[in-house]
């Protein structure tokens, strides 16, 4: 390879390792030209590139991209799947980590995760998660599920409220049942204290009989004193 051409090699290296945060890598030794194809076609499938890499020109590229965790990576030979910022990580390491179980030969070294350096197991980890989508749904999950709970708490005590109002008014209307007999009782006690003022009444009148024949004595008695004079 002349100068002028590794010169662009490192130049379209450097580019890509500062466009992604995410990639993987692999040593790729004992794969078949059509192994590597299929596994190619499936990684671009989930969004990464799959490209075979001189270790030499690649340190120089991870050295300009400042990309100094690939460095100890690059060791025998290397493939790197480099993951778009649209691809998926997830995918893209369970790709590689079902290659490297069926054909029992590519292994994976590691790579770099959002920015963070990972290790092989690591990726065989990242492999095992469930798809992106599935993921999606689990976070709108955990996020959903503490506002259902809010509402919930916020609903009890108008749930409390309506029921204590709905008690009590079942409590009243019992009550209104059980007093109706007092109730018509009451007359009889009010008549009774009605007719005890009535009875005195009665009685009254005595004094006034005594005074009118008083009354009559007393003017009996000059007319009988007439007569005897």
């Amino acid at each position: 390879m002349h100068k002028t051409e590794k010169e662009r090699v490192v130049a379209e290296l450097t580019e890509q390792l500062r466009s992604t945060d995410s990639l993987i890598v692999a040593d790729y030794r004992g794969l078949t030209n059509t192994e590597l194809r299929e596994l190619r076609s499936k990684l671009r499938l989930h969004g990464a590139r799959f490209s075979v890499v001189k270790n030499t020109l690649t340190r120089r590229a991870a050295e300009a991209a400042g990309a100094e965790p690939l460095l100890a990576l690059l060791e025998g030979p290397t493939a790197i799947a480099f993951v778009e910022a649209d691809g998926d990580a997830v995918a893209v390491a369970k790709a590689l980590a079902d290659t490297a179980r069926d054909t029992k030969i590519m292994s994976l070294r590691g790579g770099v995760l959002q920015g963070a350096p990972i290790t092989g197991e690591d990726v065989e980890a990242l492999a095992k998660l469930p798809p992106l989508e599935t993921l999606q749904a689990q976070l709108v999950g955990v996020i959903v599920a503490p506002l259902t709970q809010l509402l919930a708490v916020l609903a009890a005590p108008l749930q409390n409220l309506v029921g204590l109002i709905d008690a009590r008014i079942t409590q009243l209307e019992e009550q209104g049942d059980g007093a109706a007999p007092a109730v018509a009782e009451a007359p009889a006690v009010e008549d009774a204290a009605d007719a005890e003022p009535i009875a005195d009444e009665s009685t009254e009148p005595a004094p006034d009989t005594e005074a009118t024949t008083d009354d009559t004595t007393a003017s009996s008695q000059p007319e009988a004193a007439g007569e005897e004079e």
